[in-house]
């Protein structure tokens, strides 16, 4: 459009609240507001309507203008059609648009570490999750990179989704120095839809906790003398890249009481904890990774199906725990322990206790465990060659350990001699079966090692030593072995009594197409038997063989 005209331009500047209707083209400033208007005119001018139009300037609300929004997906050549024909696009308010995601800020949380955002988190989380049963109003609640300082416990409904910026971006932090001790007993638990807590879950119609999933977050407590997090009466429930973190270091881990937990667990007479996975979390500076005991010398809870994979386990006491205490309902069953890191675990990395039965632990990697030493300042982790404890302590029948990998070597892990040696799995006698980095094959108190082959040279008149025993570990055993030399086949089995008091006896019994020309013996000195042998000449051969017992 030409400009026919140029006028003198009026203006005028006042409040905003007294702003009038201006003439065409007459400019108004709101003084206190900072926006500025220009007159419409008249219709007759051919204003399509009478009034004011605002002129955009850095203080304008442009969100307040825009009122719809279409998603486009836009790229080169290619707008995405969201309707049902190009013409007719599915178009949503900007505000309905902005409210498909909830951020803990907008409740008033803040993040900064300092200001208390107990208030603030639990108010969210009533009014996403709590204040009406209709789905649609739930979201998710994004915590945005930052350290939420907290003086109280956070209760997490059912239905509850929380993620943040990463394990160690968003943090929940418990500055316990309230004076409610039990408010401030975990960081965080599982609550009700009412946000009800402990013997009082499920009460007055309430949903108890169910299909709780928290993401890429931690939960932190600066109290040495408290836990991190309780899952309750809790069933389907996720923690994705979680951390819990406590204050302890390794003076503190020398034994068990502090008695702190990253996570402990808890069921009631008939809500059963249960279907609880951990993905990629984080357990660091509590007595216990996780426990299954609600104290020490309380219960041990009935919690059914609870998954812990791909995890870290650092700077512990002991790492998974579970039926230490007095079992309620047979205490915990269907535990998977499954493709974790194990390191500076003072004590043991996983304990299946003497009053549960039905967990399993498989594919998880031990460093420095159960090689703890020293108190105090003087309190370290150790190092494999000094064992303190087994790594995996298996108390209990119809348990199992499977692939499970031990940096721990064999000449350490033989008798139970805190500081000399230490079985990596110790199955006290029970019927449960383990595995050991490959080399034992343990059924309860009936041990296979695996097969091994030694070459046998010819011509050798004084006894070539085989393998040795320590008597004082393996009393009596078996060894099932195999001789081929040239086309000479032998087969057979050692049984040895070791005795260096009164003394050794042992008894070959073989089978072989033809004499194979070697000869073994069984000797000792001392503790120490070994197995050997002499041989004629001729070709060199094999000696396969592998030894069991029952200690």
């Amino acid at each position: 459009m030409a400009i026919v005209q140029i006028s003198r331009i009026t203006n005028r500047k006042g409040l905003q609240v007294n702003l009038p209707q201006l003439s065409g083209a007459e400019l108004g400033w709101s003084i206190d507001e900072r926006r500025l208007y220009i007159g419409n005119g008249t219709l007759a001018e051919g204003a399509p309507v009478v009034g004011n139009t605002e002129i955009l300037t850095e203080f304008s609300d442009i969100l307040e203008f825009q009122t719809t929004y279409t998603y486009k997906g836009q790229a080169a050549g290619y707008t995405v059609q969201t309707g049902a024909t190009p013409d007719t696009p599915v178009t949503q308010s900007l505000q309905s648009w902005l409210d498909q995601f909830a951020t803990v800020t907008d409740f008033g949380a803040t993040g900064d570490g300092v200001t208390d955002d107990t208030e603030a988190i639990n108010r969210a989380l009533f009014q996403l999750y709590c204040r009406e049963v209709n789905p649609q109003i739930r979201r998710s609640l994004f915590f945005p990179a930052g350290v939420y300082r907290v003086t109280e416990t956070i209760f997490i409904p059912p239905y509850a989704t929380l993620y943040g910026d990463g394990i160690n971006g968003s943090i929940i932090q418990l500055d316990n120095s309230g004076d409610d001790s039990t408010l401030n007993a975990f960081v965080a638990r599982t609550a009700d839809s009412l946000q009800q807590y402990g013997v009082n879950i499920g009460g007055n119609g309430a949903t108890p906790p169910i299909d709780i999933t928290i993401t890429n977050m931690g939960f932190r407590n600066l109290d040495p003398t408290t836990d991190v997090f309780l899952v309750q009466d809790a069933t389907n429930c996720r923690f994705q890249s979680v951390g819990f973190y406590g204050p302890l270091a390794v003076a503190d881990l020398v034994n068990e009481n502090a008695d702190t937990a990253g996570v402990r667990f808890a069921s009631g007479v008939t809500l059963i904890t249960g279907q609880i996975v951990f993905d990629n979390c984080e357990f660091s500076g509590t007595t216990f990774g996780t426990n299954t005991a609600t104290n020490l010398g309380g219960t041990d809870q009935e919690v059914d199906g609870v998954t812990i994979q791909n995890s870290y386990f650092n700077l512990l006491y002991q790492g998974v725990v579970l039926g230490t205490a007095t079992a309620v309902n047979g205490g915990a069953r269907g535990f998977r322990v499954v493709g974790n890191k194990f390191d500076n675990i003072f004590a043991d990395g996983v304990v299946f206790g003497s009053t549960v039965s039905l967990n399993a632990t498989a594919h998880n990697a031990f460093y420095l465990v159960g090689c703890g030493t020293g108190s105090g300042a003087l309190a370290t982790f150790g190092d494999n060659t000094n064992p303190y404890t087994a790594c995996i302590d298996i108390q209990n029948s119809n348990n199992i350990s499977i692939s499970d990998l031990f940096e721990r070597g064999d000449q350490y892990s033989d008798r139970e001699d805190p500081g000399t040696s230490f079985p990596r799995i110790d199955l006290n006698n029970t019927a449960s079966i383990a595995t050991t980095n490959g080399s034992e094959l343990a059924m309860g108190t009936y041990i296979r090692q695996s097969g091994k082959q030694v070459t046998l040279l010819a011509n050798q008149s004084s006894p070539v030593t085989i393998f040795t025993i320590d008597s004082t570990v393996i009393r009596t055993f078996n060894v099932n072995y195999t001789i081929i030399r040239n086309i000479a086949r032998r087969t057979g089995t050692i049984q040895v009594v070791t005795d260096a008091v009164i003394a050794l006896t042992s008894v070959d019994t073989y089978t072989e197409n033809t004499t194979t020309g070697i000869t073994l013996f069984v000797s000792q000195a001392g503790d120490i038997a070994t197995v050997s042998y002499v041989s004629t000449a001729g070709v060199t051969g094999t000696f396969s063989y592998s030894i069991n017992y029952l200690p």
